[in-house]
C-alpha cells in the first residue's frame, strides 16, 4: 500500500510539474499569429483602448483591468474565462497557442 501511494505522488508531482514548466513557455512569433484573433479589440501596440484595454506594456502594469496583478496565471485566466465582453478563449485556443500568445504579451 505504503509503495502505491508513493508512485501515485510521484505520477502526480510528474504532472504537476509539467503542467508547471510548460506554462512558462511559448513561442512570441506564434504568438503573435494567435493575436490576430485579439487585434479587432485589443492595441498591441499602444495602452489606448478599442473594446478592450490596449495591452502594451501589459505585464509591467501594476494591475490587469479586472485588478488582478498581470501574472502568468492570471492572463491566462483572462483569457480562459473572457469576461466584460471578452468571450472565453479556453476551448477556442489550445494550451500550446495560450503559452504562444502569453510569450507575446510580454513582448508588448
Amino acid at each position: 500500500m505504503y509503495r502505491l501511494k508513493v508512485c501515485i505522488f510521484a505520477v502526480a508531482l510528474a504532472i504537476a510539474s509539467t503542467t508547471v514548466f510548460a506554462a512558462g513557455k511559448g513561442d512570441p512569433a506564434k504568438g503573435k499569429e494567435v493575436f490576430q484573433q485579439c487585434m479587432p479589440c485589443h492595441n498591441a501596440d499602444s495602452t489606448e483602448k478599442k473594446m478592450g484595454p490596449g495591452l502594451k506594456g501589459l505585464f509591467s502594469k501594476e494591475k490587469l483591468s479586472n485588478g488582478k496583478k498581470p501574472t502568468e496565471a492570471n492572463v491566462r485566466a483572462q483569457i480562459d474565462n473572457g469576461g466584460n465582453g471578452m468571450p472565453a478563449y479556453k476551448e477556442m485556443l489550445s494550451d500550446e497557442e495560450k503559452n504562444d500568445l502569453i510569450a507575446y504579451l510580454k513582448t508588448l
